[in-house]
């Protein structure tokens, strides 16, 4: 399809055009040729070498086939970043490997790239994605540094509803706190991508059902800014129909008002899906994400390290 683009001459204002599902579609067809055989059925815990990086498969940290992640290593890594990050899904479904073409371009980058996954719906309801989030980075605080990174360089990434995980674990205390870490010390930067950070009265029933009601202050990340949060890099496509670029911008302005940073990039052009997808080395000529992002976590993780 993306070939096919180039070739009819399409233009880039174009190929953004497409709807979200059709640019998916060419994501998802394209990794799946660029797979390598093994990547199906690797077992549990097994061990990969890729092209410049190393995927440690379905690590367990809690119990259950929903609490495992994948750990993504650079080659010669020692004292790297590291990046956990939590995918979308509505908190109702999704997977890690999906997401091994974002893992992959932040391992390139000599990042240690950590993707959990966490129980959703219909298992579990608020607040229990969080609890599960608050584990996953505790075991990649702990075990950071067998994988060659720096245990306290971490910043928080996510991705839709992944990003209200990273961001109420940065924002919201109470949840590291449980697991003996703390936001303001222990994180050193927040990444959002379409993120939704203040988006209530809630109106799907199913929604309604997750979070325990259509109006609860208490699980809007917004809610509990207090100006200690680690550096915030939000950024939204401007076409986004699915969650609304306000949900950013009220964020950066609820962080910055209390004295914290924050830094909003509206995407001109891309939509909730391919915003993200833009990481990916086939569409990154959508939109610049993969570029800023990294610029962001070598700022945070730096500073981080001279503190």
């Amino acid at each position: 399809m993306i070939a096919a683009a180039r070739l009819a001459g399409h233009s880039q204002e174009a190929f953004r055009s497409l709807k979200d599902g059709m640019v998916v579609a060419a994501l998802g067809v394209t990794l799946l040729v660029a797979q390598p055989a093994d990547g199906a059925a690797m077992p549990r815990e097994a061990v990969s070498t890729r092209s410049g990086y190393t995927v440690v498969e379905s690590k367990p940290y809690g119990e259950g086939p929903r609490r495992s992640l994948d750990i993504y290593r650079p080659k010669n890594a020692t004292n790297a970043p590291v990046v956990v990050f939590f995918y979308g899904g509505s908190w109702q479904g999704g997977s890690k490997k999906t997401y091994r073409f974002l893992a992959s371009a932040l391992a390139r980058r000599g990042y240690v790239t950590i993707v959990p996954d966490y129980r959703v719906y219909p298992e579990i309801r608020y607040p229990s994605f969080l609890d599960d989030g608050a584990q996953a980075v505790a075991w990649s605080r702990a075990h950071a540094a067998e994988f060659g990174g720096d245990p306290d360089s971490i910043v928080l990434m996510g991705h839709s509803a992944g990003a209200y995980i990273a961001a109420m674990l940065a924002i919201d205390d109470r949840w590291l706190a449980k697991v003996g870490l703390d936001p303001k010390q222990d994180i050193a930067g927040l990444v959002g991508l379409s993120g939704p950070y203040n988006f209530l009265p809630l109106k799907s029933e199913t929604l309604k059902t997750i979070f325990g009601g259509a109006n609860r202050p208490e699980t809007q990340p917004v809610n509990f800014v207090s100006g200690n949060e680690p550096p915030a890099f939000l950024g939204t496509g401007a076409n986004d129909k699915t969650v609304d670029p306000r949900n950013a911008a009220s964020l950066a302005e609820r962080l910055t008002a209390a004295g914290g940073e924050a830094e909003v990039h509206r995407y001109r052009g891309v939509g909730h899906i391919t915003l993200v997808a833009s990481i990916a080395w086939p569409l990154r000529f959508l939109a610049p994400v993969l570029k800023d992002v990294d610029r962001f976590i070598h700022s945070v993780t730096d500073r981080k390290v001279r503190s």
